[in-house]
């Protein structure tokens, strides 16, 4: 009888050392996740000044130029949710892309009190050009990498997406 009690407890005493392994294993993951998250994005921070530097925009500028593509119209209020900047912001952005002529805004027929702020067609050209030199770099870096690894590359960032949808559903 004391020995299958002596053998539960070597069990237990097992489990609980794979129990602390595993939260050990968990919390370095998780500070790696955040070390790899933070980088990824100072690369992504440091491609864009790169960009804006390269194509003479700041960087607020060329954030806004780039949402036009696929939208013949914005407005103001519409660059704003999609910058998550207040509208007086976008306001400046907006003054400095009419100055270097790469917007043009006019009144919204349906309500004169909206402006409707559309690319130039400079405007349109810098904005193809930032583009096809960024999907350049995105060409170069999967080049780096082996088919396979562009397959698990890929599928591990779908599946990245998913999860911080699902984590943005539940803060709001």
């Amino acid at each position: 009888m004391t020995h299958l009690f002596h053998a539960i407890i070597i069990v237990n005493t097992m489990n609980d050392s794979a129990a602390i392994q595993i939260d050990e294993l968990f919390r370095y993951q998780i500070r790696r996740f955040q070390e790899l998250m933070e980088e990824t994005l100072h690369c992504c921070q440091t491609r864009t000044q790169y960009l804006s530097q390269k194509f003479d925009i700041p960087q607020a500028e060329l954030r806004c130029l780039m949402l036009f593509r696929g939208e013949r119209y914005l407005t103001v209020k519409g660059i704003a949710q999609k910058l998550d900047v207040a509208k007086s912001r976008v306001t400046k952005i907006i003054e400095g892309l009419l100055s270097k002529k790469l917007v043009e805004a006019i009144d919204d027929p349906k309500d004169g009190r909206v402006k409707l702020i559309s690319l130039t067609p400079f405007g349109a050209r810098k904005s193809e050009e930032i583009a096809a030199f960024n999907a350049g770099l995105h060409e170069k870096l999967l080049l780096e990498l082996g088919p396979e690894d562009r397959k698990i590359v890929l599928s591990s960032l779908e599946m990245l997406r998913s999860s911080m949808e699902a984590i943005k559903k539940q803060l709001i």
